[in-house]
């Protein structure tokens, strides 16, 4: 992020249609993954400010990793959560330490993505889950990518690759956030060719856009809706996002 970015983002979190509805998507995806458990050890990989490790305290204790030392300040500061400065790329924990290991929206935060996934799996206990999120589609790349430094965007034959199956088992995948695939193509496709037409509040991140009031209530409404489906395992043929969760032999 850069550095004014981190304190809208404690809010957004928060209030944000687009936020708002994935933790509500990945909280379902955890329950079917884990269920009625609430004592598993969880590691949560590049937390931002934190609103998915107070989810996952839900179903046990939960472990917090951020690399940006001001977003990490921030929120040792700001929340009663039990986190540590560190990288995806050297997990300073042994093997087998943890049920699940998540990392939502951050392998595409680094360029050897291969050693990313190859760190959770190593620190995942035997049958334990690790649970992915990330950007999907390099046609959807824009500004909002560069500001949250992303490397890349990925698609199903991108990031299932990088998942050795020799080291166990890709449970479910699928996109999300596909209702309003079109529309945010379209905007992004048009902010592109077009960059004076929209304004940007704060950062420039996309959700300074459609933040606030009605058109926010509706957007999350959409969005979630996509959650009858995903409960369900079904698999979302396209999205703005890929979500993965693979067992650990």
């Amino acid at each position: 992020m850069t550095p004014e970015y981190y304190k809208e983002y404690y809010h957004l979190e928060r209030s944000n249609w687009w936020f708002r509805a994935r933790l509500e998507i990945l909280k379902s995806q955890i329950q079917i993954m884990f269920p009625h458990k609430n004592d598993l050890n969880i590691l949560n990989i590049g937390v931002a400010t934190g609103a998915t490790s107070q989810m996952l305290e839900k179903f046990g204790k939960v472990k917090s990793i951020e690399y940006d030392e001001i977003c990490f300040n921030f929120v040792k500061e700001k929340l009663q959560i039990d986190i540590e400065q560190g990288t995806i790329l050297d997990i300073q924990f042994p093997e087998n330490s943890f049920d699940l290991v998540c990392a939502f929206d951050v392998v595409e935060h680094v360029q050897n993505d291969q050693l990313a996934v190859k760190e959770m799996i190593r620190v995942c206990k035997s049958n334990g889950m690790v649970f992915v999120t990330v950007p999907a589609f390099m046609d959807l790349w824009s500004k909002h990518d560069e500001i949250n430094y992303h490397f890349k965007r990925y698609t199903s034959k991108t990031l299932l690759p990088l998942f050795d199956l020799n080291s166990g088992n890709i449970l479910y995948h699928s996109y999300f956030n596909t209702i309003l695939f079109l529309p945010i193509y379209l905007v992004r496709w048009i902010s592109n060719k077009f960059p004076k037409l929209f304004k940007r509040d704060g950062s420039g991140s996309d959700h300074s856009m459609f933040e606030l009031g009605f058109l926010n209530k509706v957007l999350y409404q959409i969005f979630y809706a996509e959650n009858i489906l995903l409960k369900r395992l079904v698999k979302l043929p396209f999205g703005v996002s890929f979500m993965l969760s693979f067992k650990k032999k």
